[in-house]
C-alpha cells in the first residue's frame, strides 16, 4: 500500500502556492501510475517528488513498496528491511499516535508480509498497536486494520476471539466503516454485494466473507448465500462438514470444482478442493480414497512449494504442504503403514513443534512400525520340532533376538523406533500437561463471560494444537489417556518398568476413563509389577471380574487387535496364568489356561502349556 504525503508534514518547506500544487500533481500522478501497474514510471515520478521536496520516511516507503510490486511481489525480503531501516524498529506495545517516525501504513504493511510467510503471531502483535487505536484511524485504514485483524484470528483458530471482535465491529458504537447489522448478514443476499471497487480494495465484500466465516466457525446458525464464486461455496460446503452432512460437503466440493479459478489462484483451489475431499473420505473411514486426495493436494501444493524463493509474496501463503502432510499421515496410519505416517509426520512437526497432538502421533507410527515387527516374529512357530526319547519329549524351541537398546544403539537408528516414540510421548505428556493447566473453558462453555463481553481481547480459545482447530476439555483429557497408555506400553518395551508403572497408575486415575484404556492400564500396570519382582501387587490387576463389566463397544471401535470383549477376557485370563505359573500354582495356571480358547492368545497359551510340561517333568 502507498502512502500519502501532505503538505502539513512538519519536515516540508514551501516557498510558495505553486510548489503544493506542483506537489499534488506529482503525487495524484504517482499514484495513479502505480494503480495501473506502471511501476517503472511510478518510481520516475517519485524521484522528480524527491527534487522537489527533498525525501522523508514516507516517500522512501513508497519507492519501496513500488519496487516490490515491480519485482512481481516476490522481493518482500527488501521491502521489510526497507521499512525498517526507514520507520525504524516496531515494538507491539509502542502507541501509534506517539510521536514516532513509522506510520500506520508501513505497519500495516508488515504485518500483511508476515501473515503470508505464514508468522501469524508476528503479525498480530504487529497490528495490534493499530487496532487498540483503529478509531482514530482514517475511515480507509480503518477498515483495512479492522478486516486483517479478523482475517489473522480466524488463520490462527482464536475462533471466540473472532466473534467477540465481530461483535465489537457490529456495535454501533465503534466508529468504522464496516458496521453491519447480523441481520443483514444472515440475508439470502449475505454475499452479493458492489465489485466495481478497485481489485484488493473490496473491504465489504471481505468483511463479509469473514464475517460468515466467524459464524459458521463458531457453529452459529447462518445461511451462507452462494454468489457464484469458489470463497463462498467453499464456506458452503466446510458448513456442511462442521454440520456431519458429508455427502452434501463432498457434492458442494464438486460444484466448487466447475466453477473454477483462472490464473494464480488455480493451483491453490485444486489443492483446497483435493485436501478437503481427503478429509471427508477419511471422517467416514475411506481411508485409501483419502490418502489418494491428500497425495492429489500435496502435487497441486508441490507446484507453488518446490521454488519459493521465485513466487509472489500472495503465492506464498497458499502453500499448505505441512497441514496435508498431516493430514495423510492420519490416513497412513489408519492403513497400516507406519513408515509412510512417520515420514508425512516429521515435516510438519518442524513447524509445529508446539503440537502436543502431533507428537503424540508420531509416536503411534513408531509403535505400529515396532508392533508389525514383532507380529511377524510371533507368526513364526516358537516350537521348531519335538522328539520322543524313551517315552519323553525333547522340545527345541526357535532362537530370539533379545537386543539390549542403549541411547548410543538408538541415536544409530534411522526412522520409527521406540526410542523416538519415548521422545515424542515425553514432549506430548509435558506440552498436554501444561495446556491443561491452562485450560480456561469447559466443554460446555461456548458463551463468552461477562468479563469477556467487555473487552474482546479478554476472550481465551484452546488453540494450542493449531493447526487444528481449539480443543475441548474432553478431548483434552481423552487425548491425555491416549500418551499415558502408549507411554506405558513403550517404556514396557524398552525395559523401563518403573516408568511403566507410573504411567499406568496415572492413567487409572484419569477423569473419564473409557473401559479400552481401562483394561490397558490393568494389563501395563500388572505386567511392569511382573517384571519388578511384585507378584502379589500384580495379581489383581489381572482379576478377570472387572472385564465384565467393561463395555464391548469400546473394542469394537477401536482399530487394534483386542476387537471384542471375549478376546479382551481371554488376555486377561492368560496374564493371570502367568502369575499362577511364576507362583508355582501349575494346577491353577492349567485350569486357568484351559479356558482360553481365543486365537489372540492361541499361540502364547501353547507356549506356556510347554512351560508347564517342562516344570512339572512332562518334557526333557
Amino acid at each position: 500500500m502507498l502512502e500519502s504525503t501532505t503538505s502539513d508534514d512538519s519536515d516540508c518547506k514551501y516557498e510558495s502556492s505553486t510548489d503544493v500544487e506542483q506537489e499534488y500533481k506529482l503525487i495524484e500522478k504517482a499514484y495513479d501510475e502505480f494503480n495501473t501497474g506502471n511501476y517503472d514510471q511510478c518510481l520516475e515520478t517519485l524521484k522528480e517528488l524527491e527534487k522537489c521536496n527533498g525525501t522523508n520516511n514516507k516517500l522512501e516507503h513508497n519507492r519501496a513498496v513500488a519496487k516490490f510490486y515491480k519485482s512481481g511481489c516476490k522481493d518482500h525480503v527488501t521491502l521489510l528491511k526497507s521499512i525498517n531501516e526507514n520507520n525504524g524498529p516496531i515494538s507491539r506495545s509502542s502507541p501509534i499516535s506517539s510521536n514516532l517516525s513509522y506510520s500506520p501504513i508501513a505497519r500495516f504493511n508488515m504485518a500483511v508480509i508476515y501473515y503470508h510467510r505464514h508468522m501469524y503471531e508476528t503479525a498480530i502483535n504487529t497490528l495490534t498497536p493499530l487496532v487498540d487505536e483503529v478509531e482514530d484511524l482514517e475511515e480507509h485504514m480503518a477498515a483495512l486494520v479492522s478486516t486483517f485483524m479478523l482475517r489473522l484470528l480466524l488463520v490462527t483458530n482464536q475462533l471466540r476471539k473472532a466473534a467477540a471482535f465481530l461483535e465489537m465491529l457490529q456495535s454501533p458504537e465503534h466508529k468504522s466503516s464496516l458496521y453491519l447489522n447480523r441481520d443483514t448478514l444472515i440475508g439470502e443476499e449475505a454475499s452479493n454485494c458492489d465489485t466495481a471497487t478497485a481489485k484488493h480494495e473490496n473491504f465489504q465484500r471481505a468483511y463479509k466473507f469473514l464475517a460468515i466465516q466467524t459464524c459458521v466457525m463458531n457453529r452459529k446458525p447462518i445461511v451462507v448465500a452462494e454468489d457464484g464464486s469458489a470463497e463462498f461455496s467453499l464456506l458452503k460446503a466446510h458448513q456442511y462438514y462442521i454440520m456431519k452432512d458429508f455427502q452434501m460437503a463432498a457434492k458442494q466440493l464438486k460444484k466448487v470444482n466447475e466453477i473454477g479459478v483462472i490464473g494464480e489462484g488455480s493451483e491453490m483451489l485444486n489443492t483446497c478442493i483435493a485436501n478437503n475431499m481427503g478429509v471427508i473420505h477419511l471422517r467416514v473411514r475411506h481411508y485409501a480414497i483419502a490418502a489418494k486426495f491428500f497425495q492429489d493436494a500435496i502435487n497441486f501444493d508441490k507446484r507453488i512449494a518446490a521454488n519459493m524463493r521465485n513466487v509472489s509474496l500472495y503465492q506464498m501463503s497458499t502453500a499448505r504442504t505441512c497441514e496435508i502432510l498431516y493430514n495423510l499421515g492420519i490416513a497412513m496410519l489408519h492403513l497400516r503403514r507406519p513408515k509412510e505416517a512417520y515420514n508425512c509426520f516429521f515435516v510438519p512437526l518442524k513447524s509445529y513443534h508446539n503440537n502436543p497432538r502431533l507428537w503424540f502421533r508420531i509416536s503411534e507410527a513408531c509403535i505400529m512400525d515396532h508392533e508389525m515387527k514383532m507380529l511377524e516374529e510371533d507368526s513364526k512357530p516358537m516350537i521348531t520340532s519335538v522328539v520322543n526319547t524313551g517315552g519323553r519329549k525333547m522340545v527345541f524351541l526357535k532362537p530370539t533376538n533379545n537386543v539390549v537398546y542403549s541411547l548410543d544403539n538408538a541415536s544409530l537408528e534411522s526412522g520409527p523406533n521406540l526410542h523416538f516414540a519415548a521422545l515424542a510421548l515425553r514432549n506430548a505428556l509435558t506440552l498436554t500437561t501444561y495446556y491443561k493447566n491452562a485450560f480456561e473453558m469447559t466443554e460446555d462453555d461456548e458463551l463468552p463471560t461477562e468479563r469477556e463481553k467487555e473487552n474482546w481481547r479478554n476472550v481465551k480459545d484452546n488453540n494450542f494444537c493449531n493447526p487444528s482447530r481449539p480443543i475441548s476439555k474432553n478431548s483434552l483429557n481423552n487425548m491425555l489417556c491416549a500418551i499415558y497408555a502408549a507411554y506405558s506400553y513403550v517404556s514396557l518395551r524398552l525395559g523401563d518398568y518403573v516408568s511403566a508403572l507410573e504411567m499406568a497408575q496415572e492413567l487409572l486415575k484419569a477423569e473419564k476413563l473409557s473401559d479400552a484404556h481401562r483394561l490397558l492400564a490393568h494389563m501395563y500396570a500388572g505386567e511392569a509389577l511382573l517384571m519388578l519382582d511384585k507378584l502379589e501387587e500384580a495379581r489383581p490387576h489381572f482379576e478377570p471380574t472387572f472385564v465384565t463389566n467393561l463395555n464391548a463397544f469400546d473394542f469394537e471401535t477401536k482399530d487394534w487387535r483386542v476387537k471384542s470383549l471375549d478376546a479382551a477376557q481371554n488376555v486377561v485370563r492368560y496374564n493371570l496364568a502367568v502369575v499362577m505359573a511364576l507362583q508355582g500354582d501349575f494346577e491353577l495356571c492349567r485350569n486357568i489356561l484351559s479356558s482360553c480358547t481365543h486365537p489372540i492368545v492361541a499361540a502364547k497359551v501353547l507356549s506356556l502349556k510347554t512351560y508347564l510340561d517342562i516344570r512339572m517333568g512332562k518334557c526333557a
